[in-house]
């Protein structure tokens, strides 16, 4: 029997020749990641098992994005025990203030990923890379402590759900809507410790973009990963990022997959995920009678160039409705300063929005942009748990960055083509 991708590169990195599900292997990695509120821990257990070196000071990134700024003294210790450890240690790629983004959006636009890698991350959205071609999972901070000493860990091989996609995008559809309705289809345990892999013609109409935020999302339907082949779109974006070899893979023709969900991307339209679960999926004509109280445009998940410019697209020449309130998170400081140069700041300062440095801090309810009781908000962030983003009586609405934008001018939740 074929393997699937994912089966494909932890074969490789575990030196074997084949793998099957279910199979516990044990394999080298490229990647190790962490931030500043899983690397602490982390660094604790290193320390606390007798390690004394890294296995390789250019394979461990640590970025310091959820509570950076520092938003209080606890906020402010974590990421200084990072910072000596980076130093000790010799960290190429640590990320800090003026230099940190969100850390799933900043390692692929770094180029630290590339296809047919292994990456780690003490981070649960770390299936992001798949959009690469890489196999990347989250883990926690003591599987993180160890292997940035070992370079290497232990896997249960994953079994695959094929998600088949034809057709062409709609007018202000995009990835994040696509990935919403996947999760209204199969729910949030319907990939449980499965691959996503995703194939077909429709591949093709999806921008790399798409791809980031659709894989990022795959653990919110409880998969391992969420993977992409790699065609002249994946080629296209990192060939000015990635300067060292790498080799892609493809999955069999007779690779075994759980089961097949297809998905025509022309029958999808922008959908929002209602309180308090991504799989709780409406199409966003559906809450023209539901008021908010704020926006959140940004996070790992919809914090690049092409969500600055769809959310820029809602807000020209428009203004936030009353009571309303709008925050702008470029996820990087690149995408911050190409924000800057087309104009789109201007666009969303005059339309009554804040702009932030790069920060994770409202998508998991941390600071800027905390939620009172009763409060609604409608957000591009990934995860709309209970309390989630403030108060347990408060509700987040899980949207792209143009229902989001369009949604902040209403004042309701409104789809990008109503909005008047």
């Amino acid at each position: 029997m074929g393997m699937t991708m994912t089966q494909k590169i932890l074969a490789r990195h575990a030196g074997l020749d084949s793998v099957r599900a279910g199979q516990l292997i044990q394999a080298k990695l490229d990647l190790v990641l962490g931030n500043d509120i899983t690397t602490p821990v982390a660094i604790n257990e290193f320390q606390a098992a007798g390690f004394d070196k890294v296995f390789d000071k250019s394979r461990i990134a640590l970025v310091m994005d959820h509570f950076a700024p520092n938003k209080d003294i606890k906020a402010a210790t974590q990421c200084q025990q990072c910072r000596a450890f980076a130093r000790k240690f010799e960290i190429d790629h640590y990320y800090d203030v003026g230099a940190m983004g969100i850390e799933h959006a900043l390692l692929p636009e770094q180029g630290l990923v590339a296809p047919g890698e292994a990456v780690i991350g003490a981070d649960s959205h770390t299936c992001t890379y798949g959009a690469l071609g890489a196999f990347s999972t989250g883990v926690g901070s003591t599987d993180m402590g160890a292997a940035m000493a070992a370079g290497e860990t232990w896997f249960k091989v994953p079994s695959a759900i094929q998600v088949y996609l034809t057709g062409k995008l709609r007018p202000y559809v995009s990835g994040k809507d696509v990935i919403l309705a996947l999760i209204g289809m199969i729910g949030v345990d319907g990939a449980r410790y499965q691959s996503l892999e995703f194939a077909g013609p429709g591949v093709a109409e999806l921008s790399i973009y798409d791809r980031l935020t659709i894989s990022n999302m795959a653990i919110e339907a409880g998969g391992k990963n969420g993977i992409w082949p790699v065609d002249d779109i994946t080629r296209a974006y990192i060939k000015d990022r990635v300067n060292r070899p790498w080799e892609a893979v493809e999955a069999d023709e007779d690779a075994e997959y759980e089961r097949v969900v297809e998905i025509d991307l022309g029958q999808v339209d922008c959908t929002v995920a209602w309180p308090h679960l991504p799989e709780n999926a409406h199409n966003a004509r559906d809450g023209q009678d539901i008021a908010i109280d704020q926006v959140v445009i940004g996070s790992c998940t919809n914090g690049q160039l092409a969500d600055m410019a769809a959310a820029a697209e809602m807000f020209k020449g428009r203004h936030l409705a009353p009571g309303v309130r709008g925050i702008i998170i470029p996820a990087t400081p690149t995408v911050y300063r190409e924000c800057m140069r087309l104009g789109y700041t201007e666009i969303f300062m005059d339309a009554g929005c804040v702009v932030s440095t790069p920060t994770c801090g409202p998508c998991l309810g941390g600071y800027m942009g905390i939620l009172a009781e009763g409060e609604r908000c409608v957000s591009t962030t990934n995860r709309n748990f209970v309390g989630r983003m403030g108060h347990v009586k408060s509700e987040v609405y899980l949207a792209s960055p143009a229902v989001a934008a369009a949604s902040g001018v209403a004042g309701h939740i409104q789809h990008p083509a109503d909005l008047g």
